[in-house]
C-alpha cells in the first residue's frame, strides 16, 4: 500500500466516523429538545396555569419582570395609578 492509498483509507474512515457523529449529535439534540419540552410541560401543568396566564408570565419575563405573577403585576399597576392620583 502506498502512502497516498493509506492517507485515502484514513480519510474514508474519518468521513464515516464524521457521518456517525453527525447522526449522533442530531439524535442527541432531538432527545434534549424533547426532554426540555417535557420538563416545561410538567412545570406548567404543576402550576395549573391557563394558556393566557402562561403567555402573561412569558411577556413579563421578556420585560425583565421575572418572578412577578400576573395578579401581582396587575396589583402593582393599580397601586402605581393610585399613588399618582393621590399625589395630584
Amino acid at each position: 500500500m502506498t502512502k497516498l492509498e493509506k492517507i485515502g483509507a484514513d480519510l474514508e474512515r474519518a468521513r464515516v466516523k464524521q457521518a456517525e457523529w453527525t447522526r449522533r449529535v442530531k439524535n442527541l439534540e432531538i432527545r434534549y429538545r424533547e426532554e426540555e419540552n417535557s420538563m416545561i410541560h410538567s412545570m406548567v401543568h404543576a402550576a395549573n396555569l391557563t394558556p393566557e396566564q402562561l403567555a402573561r408570565i412569558i411577556e413579563l419575563a421578556a420585560k425583565g419582570e421575572v418572578g412577578v405573577y400576573p395578579a401581582q403585576a396587575d396589583e402593582s399597576e393599580f397601586c402605581d395609578e393610585e399613588e399618582e392620583t393621590n399625589e395630584e
